[in-house]
């Protein structure tokens, strides 16, 4: 349903703007680009030329599946609602090793009453 109203909705849109574009300003009309009254091209100006009856027709054409568009995206569920929820990960650090350091070596548990010892962490040669 959505799909079908924002089909019509962009082709309203695109008729919308070639049909204002179209139309000249009060007074450019195109028959006076060929030398003509400016008022015979298209007929006489009457209340309401054609151009603007098919301008506001659009326009209200547009305003409704404007409004169509916003009742029914708002009805349908998140799409954030949807993704199943995350399972946990293991960590990519093996078990027993130290911060973030890539190459550090694991810390050597105290034996007999000698201090812990830390290997230094391997550097790039320069």
């Amino acid at each position: 349903m959505a799909t079908l109203i924002l089909i019509i909705h962009l082709i309203v849109s695109l008729f919308l703007i070639v049909i204002v574009l179209i139309q000249g300003g009060k007074g450019a009309e195109m028959g006076a680009a060929f030398g003509g009254s400016s008022q015979t091209l298209f007929g006489a100006r009457g209340a309401a030329t054609f151009f603007s009856k098919l301008t506001t027709v659009a326009a209200v054409v547009f305003m409704i599946s404007s409004f169509l568009l916003a009742i029914v995206t708002t009805r349908e569920t998140s799409v954030l609602s949807k993704v199943p929820a995350a399972t946990q990960q293991k960590s990519p650090v093996p078990e027993g090793t130290t911060g973030p350091i890539q190459g550090a070596q694991p810390i050597q548990p105290a034996q007999s009453g000698q201090p812990a010892q830390q290997t230094a962490p391997a550097t790039p040669a320069k």
